[in-house]
């Protein structure tokens, strides 16, 4: 089995490789900072992703910003890169890098519920309903070669603490192994950093998530 990237630069490049599959985003444009990618919603247009933050570089990145829902996501502790915002900059939920060396994982329904599976366009849904066919919980992960990345992985609120979201995720992995995948690598929220630690993935740094609304008189500042 492969082992695991390295580096976080390099983690880093394997998530943006499959988190646009997820998304159906554009292709990542290689800047000498990261990538900048094009999303195309209307809370957010863009993205650019920067592995290793420094103050000169994002500072520049946040003085050539003008378009609104403008995302910056930055692989280092919120109360670092703050000090380097500038008006309009606001700070959404951080997050958190991880990975897992994909191995078979044992997976069963609990009683009540249902779980359908399906691929299209390179990624394979996950989907967990009650048996009246109310949603439960869901995820999908993309495979580009070696790496595999999970993503909007949710469980509903009346479902939760009822081993849906390990479902969810064993499920997942299982289908990325036979996909040929040797790695997973997923960004988790500080909820879902508990629940994958759990499950054996490691977290290999945290994220800092930006975006630009000079409209919304809560700024972050400079």
């Amino acid at each position: 089995m492969e082992s695991e990237p390295e580096s976080v630069s390099d983690v880093v490049a394997a998530w943006i490789k499959g988190w646009v599959v997820s998304r159906g985003a554009a292709e990542p444009v290689a800047e000498p900072w990261g990538w900048t990618i094009d999303v195309g919603q209307v809370k957010h247009v863009s993205r650019h992703v920067v592995p290793e933050p420094d103050e000169a570089t994002v500072r520049k990145l946040v003085e050539a910003t003008s378009a609104p829902a403008t995302w910056l996501k930055l692989f280092a502790r919120d109360d670092v890169v703050r000090p380097w915002l500038g008006p309009g900059w606001q700070v959404d939920e951080p997050g958190f890098l991880m990975t897992l060396p994909l191995a078979p994982a044992r997976t069963e329904v609990p009683s009540g519920y249902t779980l359908t599976s399906w691929t299209a366009g390179g990624v394979l849904r996950v989907l967990v309903r009650t048996g009246a066919g109310h949603f439960a919980a869901r995820g999908q992960i993309a495979v580009t070669g070696a790496s595999a990345v999970a993503d909007q992985i949710e469980t509903a609120p009346g479902h939760q603490r009822r081993g849906l979201g390990s479902l969810v995720m064993r499920t997942l992995q299982n289908a990325a192994l036979e996909a040929g995948a040797t790695t997973g690598i997923l960004v988790g929220t500080p909820q879902g950093q508990a629940l994958y630690g759990a499950l054996g993935w490691t977290t290999r740094s945290p994220m800092a998530s930006l975006y630009f609304d000079p409209s919304d008189p809560a700024s972050s500042g400079a």
